[in-house]
């Protein structure tokens, strides 16, 4: 594996790509991680970006994406996992960091991102919502994944079409 700044250039099968300049003139992301896919733990390769408030240049939060289409992802965890600072909250940054990820999860040929989270997550669900994905369900998690075994028994699931966009 080689690297390029934070970039791997080649992973075996997948090539993380340069993201490029990801930004809304609000918020924008900055790429702080790369990691393998761990196919003994049924990950998938992911992009881990920090979001900043591009006025002040300020960290507000985290957001990850995950390349690859398992019923895992689909089902489950999602291809997107997000989280803003408690003081940052409540200015959409979370839905403007998923809406960002867009061009790089199309170069990855992703006709659809799934984005998944707990159904008492009001705030989490209005995030999907404002980034554009439509709620699909919600399903009961198997006991034997990681999720239900931290205590979790429910996801929403929420589908954003890449190609209706």
């Amino acid at each position: 594996m080689t690297y390029r700044g934070l970039v791997a250039v080649d992973h075996g099968e997948f090539v993380f790509l340069d993201p490029g300049e990801l930004s809304d003139g609000v918020v924008r992301l900055r790429l702080v991680d790369t990691r393998p896919a761990d196919p003994r733990k049924a990950w998938v390769p992911c992009y881990v970006f920090h979001i900043v408030a591009a006025d002040s240049g300020v960290p507000v939060g985290e957001i990850q994406f995950r390349v690859g289409d398992t019923e895992r992802l689909r089902l489950y965890a999602g291809h997107v996992d997000y989280g803003v600072r408690p003081e940052h909250r409540g200015h959409r940054f979370a839905a403007r960091a998923v809406r960002l990820l867009i061009p790089l999860a199309l170069r990855h040929g992703m006709p659809e991102l799934w984005i998944t989270c707990n159904p008492e997550n009001i705030a989490s669900r209005r995030t999907c919502e404002a980034a554009g994905a439509d709620f699909v369900e919600v399903v009961d998690l198997p006991p034997e994944i990681d999720m239900y075994q931290k205590g979790e028994r429910q996801k929403c699931r929420y589908r954003l079409k890449l190609s209706e966009l």
